[in-house]
């Protein structure tokens, strides 16, 4: 696994806004959209392209554009959704796909619950979408649903990490296909419900309400 923390002041400004307690759900959600647009940036610097003819007003030249098969983003319900409108800015003709996983409260382990993916992955840059990661379960799990379907290129964009979520993450993956981690930042630790302390609450809750 490929861990890489985004040190820019932008980052750093934005994500002390996120965790304020004060601040409400619109402004949340546009300072999250604005910090993964700033996280795609640098989460998409490997992104394959290929040669293109371009005839400027002065000359033809060769450029380069998004190689095929187009890569794929795929958030993780819901909170994932709080990050779609940020990458897909900066991407507009990657694919969407969706993955629904739930983490049971006692035990912590992630299940899938409903997914919109294509059934095979084979040379497809994935782009997963998960605000936090704590304990690392949704997404090793989300991670091992698109390994299932053939991808073997996988970046994972997060808000927040927890160094016990990455080393789970890192442990899972390392032997088995190529797994970028792009965040924000690492925090401290988790505590016993397994939040990320200091963090930011419960993204979903902050991003959408409680419900």
């Amino acid at each position: 696994m490929r861990l890489s923390v985004i040190d820019h002041p932008l980052v750093a400004h934005k994500l002390t806004a996120l965790r304020d307690r004060g601040t409400d759900s619109p402004t949340f959600r546009r300072l999250a959209d604005e910090l993964v647009t700033l996280l795609a940036y640098e989460a998409t610097r490997d992104v394959r392209v290929e040669p293109h003819p371009v005839t400027t007003p002065v000359s033809p030249t060769v450029g380069v554009r998004l190689s095929t098969p187009k890569p794929i983003v795929v958030p993780i319900l819901r909170a994932g959704l709080g990050m779609l409108d940020g990458m897909v800015r900066l991407l507009p003709t990657a694919e969407v796909g969706f993955l629904g996983m739930i983490r049971d409260e006692e035990t912590l382990q992630a299940t899938t619950y409903a997914n919109r993916l294509p059934d095979d992955l084979s040379g497809r840059q994935c782009y997963v979408l998960d605000p936090m990661l704590a304990t690392g379960g949704t997404l090793v799990a989300s991670i091992t649903y698109l390994l299932e379907r053939g991808a073997r290129d996988v970046t994972a964009i997060c808000l927040l990490a927890a160094p016990e979520g990455l080393e789970v993450v890192r442990t899972a993956f390392d032997d088995v296909a190529a797994v970028t981690v792009v965040t924000a930042a690492v925090d401290e630790r988790l505590d016993s419900s397994g939040y990320i302390v200091p963090g930011l609450g419960d993204a979903g809750d902050r991003l959408y309400g409680v419900v």
